[in-house]
């Protein structure tokens, strides 16, 4: 009987204290896809809602998804292209970009964009892209441009790419889901272009760099407040061999960027990721950890403190700002982090090495 009512006793203490919460609960946690093996890197994927979704690599495959990430079909393969990043504006319109000839070895494609109309099912190349030749591409980003229709302010998707690791550099936008592309000027200083990121349609910023030898070259951001007719300088490294890699912005306010580093110096360890609290007007180092052994990837933050940092050898979470960083368990070289919100519930995807999947509670 004392048995009974010491566990009947216990029973009910834990039950308040799960329901004041001062017994942890459990954390969602990432979750392996099954996908093609892969030897290195991927390096984009992107959903249009919590079913359909899309990720490419180097080998000049896409594959995509209509169930979450369940079962994946391959929709693109052609050799010598290197899919290197992705947008979507609904459920038929995408764009994919390639890297280019030149970098990478067996790039042959000089072909920087491809566009789908039926969903991923065929990609055709892009011819129309006003300026000079675009060499490759490294990132896409998709923001609401505001306009008049029939007396109503009503919003449209312009499609930005940027690019490219190497040089050289490229801004082009498309307002009509990537059919013709205009192309504007980036700083000389901007040596190479690695993301873009709109909060609207006149504030951006670029991951840059400001020389194509890495060995020279400094972490750079570069912010437009006039809808990128021009861009400056709002973040400089003063290390030599970095480069800023991967924004997220879980706020106007707030935004993160990844902070590459190639030093061969194993005294050069410290690792940092750099913080904006005032809209990207200015930026701090933020500690990440003090390992020569660690590069910084992919970024993404789900508010103001929770996110992931995808890095080799693993990645890195944090909750409270950056402040301190726990080892991340979903894969190792994790390029991209994609957040689809749906109801009340947050889906990321990491796509590095291999491809996984969070889910809110």
């Amino acid at each position: 009987m004392k048995s009974l009512a010491l566990r009947l006793c216990l029973g009910w203490l834990f039950s308040l204290l799960v329901a004041f919460g001062a017994v942890a609960q459990e954390s969602p946690t990432w979750t392996k896809l099954t996908t093609e093996t892969y030897p290195g890197k991927q390096d984009d994927i992107f959903f249009v809602d919590p079913s359909l979704g899309f990720y490419g690599n180097g080998a000049g495959k896409i594959f995509r998804t209509t169930d979450g990430g369940e079962t994946w079909e391959k929709v693109f393969d052609q050799k010598g292209t290197f899919v290197r990043c992705l947008a979507f504006t609904d459920d038929k319109h995408g764009v994919m970009g390639n890297i280019g000839p030149g970098y990478f070895p067996g790039v042959t494609d000089a072909v920087p964009v491809y566009r789908t109309v039926d969903g991923g099912t065929t990609w055709t190349p892009v011819t129309a892209i006003e300026g000079k030749p675009v060499v490759g591409l490294c990132a896409f980003d998709v923001v609401q441009v505001p306009f008049v229709n029939a007396g109503n302010l009503d919003y449209r998707p312009r499609i930005i790419g940027v690019g490219r690791v190497g040089g050289p550099t490229a801004y082009i936008w498309s307002d009509d889901l990537g059919q013709t592309w205009k192309q504007g000027e980036l700083p000389e200083s901007g040596a190479m272009a690695f993301d873009v990121k709109f909060l609207d349609d006149r504030h951006g910023f670029i991951a840059s760099a400001t020389h194509a030898d890495v060995s020279q070259s400094n972490g750079l951001i570069l912010a437009t407040d006039d809808g990128g007719t021009t861009w400056s300088e709002v973040y400089r490294s003063d290390r030599p061999f970095e480069l800023t890699w991967k924004f997220s912005f879980p706020t106007n306010l707030v935004g993160y960027c990844t902070l590459q580093s190639y030093n061969p110096d194993p005294t050069a360890s410290q690792r940092f990721v750099v913080k904006t609290t005032d809209g990207g007007k200015t930026w701090t180092e933020v500690p990440l950890v003090d390992d020569p052994r660690v590069r910084e990837f992919g970024i993404a933050f789900l508010d103001e403190n929770h996110g992931w940092v995808g890095a080799a050898p693993h990645g890195f979470e944090t909750t409270d700002g950056g402040v301190s960083w726990t080892k991340a368990n979903f894969g190792n070289a994790v390029n991209k982090i994609r957040l689809i919100r749906s109801n009340d519930q947050i889906t990321a995807y990491a796509i590095g090495i291999e491809v996984h999947r969070w889910q809110s509670k």
